[in-house]
């Protein structure tokens, strides 16, 4: 097996060659250029393996919740020029979840046909579709994930926005109802990508919400979503599971199904339980299948260096390390008391940025996720890497045809050799390496 020998070289000569950017959290110091670096002698060893490629990347994002959308549509229009382009201009922002319906992250609960045979977008028509539109206007790539929180009401064994069960009479509705969704959607020039079927289905305590065992979620693709998306030529990748990772059976139980397998894209996980490393033994269960992560929050009790090394370890590279294609963080957007939310939605969700009228607070998500999206653009490729004891890192080819490393140092500083560099990595910092 060839391995990039790790080589001594002269500092003016190596920096010359490649680019690193480094981030600071308790400093508050984030994707700073640098050529500081170099160390007089050699360090543990990161080797990169070229010849190992993993999945290609769909890219890094977050959940565009109603209430965000109404937060963002409010700015000056100048301030929400400027606003979309940081976020969705060139090497940034390239995968959304969004919902279905409302989120709990909605001001108030509803879903697109509150009423039988009555379908209609107009509850999005104010602000999430606009937004969406303005946003593909900026970067028509960009991938949108759909999930709903819930189903109208109707179709629910205890007729109510939170908890219960999709009806086995209504598997059929359901199905037509999401497909109208994803057709109504292209009408409007929104193109949705990928679809789960339910966020978090074993987590029905929230406000909308849905309890979805595997085996109800594997009947409800094969009798009826799967075969409705195949009548109606629907493309959009339909994604299963959407929530922890304690729970990898959900996935892998689901996916034995043959029947139900072959309309399945792959599965998707949250982080609120369980390690991020079970995406690995889905992937082993089922390697024709890809995998997603698709929400992690953060709270506004949090510790802003705590969090942020946190999500880079388990968020970002963890997740991508064990074959996710998406890393996605919750909430893009909220005001200062921690709203829009339902009756019973989330008091405590943190979002990327915080909207105070015109003024905008960028918190740690924005940072998480930007630390991969300015260097790990879509179509980006994972390559094999070896790490020493006390280093996370990841590694990718580009599709420019330049690699790129995330090296996060959670302790004190440390000095690691990579390919013809010596370097010091800062104490609790994280470095992107561009070579």
């Amino acid at each position: 097996m060839k391995k990039l020998v790790l080589l001594l070289c002269l500092p003016l000569f190596c920096f010359s060659q490649t680019e690193m950017y480094l981030s600071i959290p308790k400093q508050k110091s984030f994707f700073q250029k640098t050529d500081k670096l170099s160390a007089d002698f050699s360090g543990a060893k990161i080797i990169i393996h070229p010849e190992q490629a993993f999945q290609s990347m769909d890219g890094f994002g977050f959940t565009l919740t109603g209430g965000s959308a109404q937060l963002i549509q409010a700015l000056e229009p100048t301030n929400k020029a400027a606003l979309l382009q940081e976020l969705f201009g060139k090497n940034r922002i390239s995968v959304l979840r969004i919902g279905v319906g409302a989120t709990d992250l909605d001001a108030t609960v509803f879903s697109y046909e509150d009423k039988p045979r009555k379908f209609n977008l107009e509850p999005s028509k104010a602000d999430l579709i606009p937004l969406l539109q303005q946003i593909i206007a900026i970067n028509p790539a960009i991938k949108i994930m759909a999930t709903p929180w819930s189903p109208p009401v109707w179709m629910k064994d205890n007729v109510e926005s939170k908890g219960g069960s999709l009806l086995e009479k209504h598997y059929q509705t359901y199905a037509a109802y999401l497909a109208k969704y994803i057709q109504a959607m292209a009408k409007e020039g929104i193109n949705i990508w990928a679809l789960t079927p339910q966020n978090e289905p074993l987590h029905p305590g929230n406000n909308p919400s849905m309890l979805m065992t595997s085996q109800m979620q594997t009947n409800f693709i094969k009798t009826a979503l799967g075969p409705e998306f195949k009548k109606r030529n629907i493309t959009t990748k339909i994604i299963v599971y959407d929530h922890n990772c304690d729970h990898p059976e959900y996935a892998i139980d689901l996916l034995n199904d043959a029947e139900a397998k072959k309309y399945v894209s792959g599965s998707a996980f949250h982080l609120y339980n369980g390690d991020i490393s079970v995406l690995s033994k889905v992937k082993a269960a089922h390697p024709d299948k890809d995998l997603y992560f698709t929400e992690q929050w953060t709270g506004y009790k949090g510790d802003f260096t705590g969090d942020f090394m946190w999500h880079i370890k388990n968020v970002i590279i963890g997740a991508v390390n064990n074959h996710a294609k998406t890393a996605i963080e919750w909430n893009l957007a909220n005001d200062p008391t921690y709203g829009p939310h339902t009756p019973g939605g989330c008091t405590e969700c943190l979002g990327a940025i915080t909207i105070s009228g015109q003024d905008i607070l960028r918190n740690q998500s924005y940072y998480i996720v930007m630390q991969a999206a300015r260097f790990i653009p879509a179509g980006s490729i994972r390559l094999g890497i070896e790490v020493p004891a006390g280093i996370q890192a990841t590694a990718f080819m580009r599709p420019d045809g330049k690699k790129v490393l995330l090296v996060q140092n959670e302790g004190r500083k440390k000095n690691i050799s990579i390919e013809n560099l010596n370097l010091e990595i800062p104490a609790e910092s994280v470095l992107a390496i561009i070579l």
